[in-house]
């Protein structure tokens, strides 16, 4: 090692999570009391340098004891070098620190770094428990496809990406466009250089869950979580889901707080010791040497056990597994709404616990406050309800395109319907609004029933007597046996149902308006067919499938017999 290093300071900036407005981790960053040493240039050209830099990152953490998850930087050249880390590891090991409470900030260059080694390179830091973070997105040399490949557990902008995001529309479209594709690798979206409150509002307006800048808190020597915070902005409308089926929430990830971990052989009085030297700890779970939680302490139960009487004598010395719980847990790919069951199931002594959240092979990742998860739940409902229609209580198009452009992303097979009342002018001007009104409800009351019961399926009201179904392709059957075979009424007037569906296979349309243009000539074909009907077809065919209702001819002039004409039912 040269002999600067022996210079080198470190200074810690907290990683904001903007859901809960906690410190959710600390960014070490190197800073050379001599200004004229370039370290990351020295670093950039000497990956055993960066190595042992990361090392040194970690040390001085340890020695500040903080109790906080740690980002450390590394090049992506020096982890496809060196793909073990052996004086990163050694660190850890050393402080008494474990592999998932490091995140490695991979920063570019990527242009000349081989892409293999660098996979399969972190591929084995995943398997030892490190987090991945893809880092200066945005504005340096990362592939997309890479990216992808990459699949970082947070992707990390910029603080270029920033400087401009309250005013740049574009900007805000590219940083919600990454959000979407962190949430399809399972991570989480962080953003560098937040200073002002009108960047804070315009990044969690995009979708940002994590954020640094000095608004928060600047660099400091010291490891420290105090933070600024400002006022949340007013919560944005955005797409909720439909009112049926198992709700789906936001990601329990975007609620991820640092967990107090001992091992299992902690005494009570070393948890005491934790505890009161950390007030604002509320628990302490005790995980064994993989880091998988084998039982959870609550601060109050634990430290009104040690100060009844004779408490301290009984148990101080003594493990503190005798005053723990099993612990609650959720998978890393759980939502809000599941971590509410998880509660819901545990006594009443234990409500207002944390629940342990772990990844797939059960290591901690961190634990879920339940305030944040009821106040997250409740945001999310009044955005849920400035979307419903207020006569049907359904979403409106807006939620069924989103998740029609979801299914094309994936490249899942989709079948989107159109439903509407056939003659429904004619239903209010002869029964009158309210039994119109009323007729609506019932069909979007039964629209709601069946979907309940369709997991994979959303309905919607575009509004009037027009609604939408978005199901799997074989998925159908139950929505036109509940709505086309079922005998409806306005006012003592029956009144009879259109339905027009395509069939889209992965890679036939583009996006939701391509797969609305291709159902627009099967509404006109299935309101062309007299009483209940249902017409099917695919993008780009001409091929039409009548699957209930059948064309009549108009009696010739002549008098002879009716005929049959209209639709052919072809396909």
């Amino acid at each position: 090692m040269p002999a600067w290093t022996d210079q080198l300071r470190f200074a810690y900036q907290p990683v904001v999570n903007l859901a809960t407005g906690s410190v959710a981790a600390l960014e070490i960053l190197a800073r050379p009391e001599d200004a004229r040493m370039d370290v990351l240039a020295s670093a950039h050209r000497c990956p055993d340098l960066d190595a042992e830099l990361a090392a040194l990152a970690v040390r001085s953490a340890t020695r500040q004891e903080p109790l906080l998850p740690l980002h450390v930087n590394v090049f992506a050249a020096t982890v496809a070098e060196l793909p073990s880390l052996t004086a990163l590891g050694k660190a850890v090991h050393e402080g008494g620190r474990r592999p998932w409470e490091i995140t490695l900030d991979i920063g570019g260059p990527f242009t000349h770094v081989p892409r293999r080694a660098l996979l399969e390179a972190v591929a084995g830091l995943r398997d030892e428990g490190y987090r991945i973070c893809a880092d200066g997105v945005g504005d340096g040399d990362l592939p997309l496809r890479l990216l992808g490949e990459l699949a970082p557990d947070v992707v990390k902008l910029d603080v270029s990406v920033c400087a401009g995001l309250a005013a740049d529309r574009g900007r805000r479209a590219a940083v919600a466009a990454m959000r979407q594709l962190c949430d399809q690798v399972g991570g989480l979206l962080a953003i560098e250089g937040v200073e002002t409150e009108r960047q804070y509002a315009a990044a969690r307006d995009a979708g940002v869950q994590l954020a640094q800048g000095h608004l928060f808190a600047p660099p400091s020597r010291r490891a420290a979580a105090d933070i600024f915070l400002p006022a949340a902005p007013p919560p944005q409308v955005s797409g909720p889901e439909a009112p049926y089926g198992p709700p789906a929430g936001p990601p329990v990830t975007q609620f991820l707080q640092p967990a107090a971990l001992l091992p299992m052989s902690a005494s009570a009085g070393a948890v005491r010791s934790h505890l009161t030297g950390f007030p604002a700890v509320s628990g302490v779970l005790l995980v064994d040497s993989d880091g998988v939680p084998v039982r959870a302490i609550d601060r109050d139960r634990f430290l009104l056990s040690l100060s009844g009487r004779y408490g301290h004598a009984l148990y101080a010395d003594r493990p503190a597994l005798r005053l723990a719980d099993r612990p609650r847990t959720v998978g890393a790919e759980a939502t809000a709404w599941q971590v509410l069951d998880v509660i819901a199931e545990g006594g009443r002594d234990r409500a207002g616990d944390d629940v342990t959240v772990v990844d797939e092979r059960g290591r901690c990742m961190g634990v879920v406050h339940l305030a944040d998860i009821v106040r997250a739940l409740a945001e999310s409902r009044v955005e849920e309800a400035a979307r419903l229609n207020p006569l049907t209580r359904l979403p409106g198009s807006d939620a069924v395109n989103g998740e029609v452009d979801r299914r094309i992303a994936e490249g899942r097979a989709f079948a989107l319907s159109w439903l509407d009342v056939d003659g429904f002018k004619q239903v209010n001007d002869s029964a009158g609004f309210a039994a119109g009104d009323e007729l609506i409800r019932s069909v979007g009351r039964v629209l709601a029933e069946v979907a309940a019961r369709e997991p994979a399926a959303r309905v919607g009201h575009i509004g009037g007597d027009d609604f939408l179904v978005l199901a799997g392709p074989g998925r159908l059957d139950p929505f036109a046996a509940a709505l086309l075979d079922a005998a409806w009424s306005a006012g003592g007037l029956p009144v009879t149902l259109s339905l027009a569906t395509v069939v889209c296979p992965p890679g036939s349309v583009t996006g939701h308006r391509q797969a609305a243009a291709a159902l627009a000539p099967l509404k006109k074909a299935a309101k062309a067919l007299p009483g209940a009907s249902w017409v099917l077809g695919r993008p780009g065919s001409e091929r039409t499938e009548v699957r209930r209702g059948s064309p009549v001819r108009e009696r010739p002039a002549g008098g002879g017999p009716a005929g049959r004409e209209g639709v052919p039912a072809r396909g």
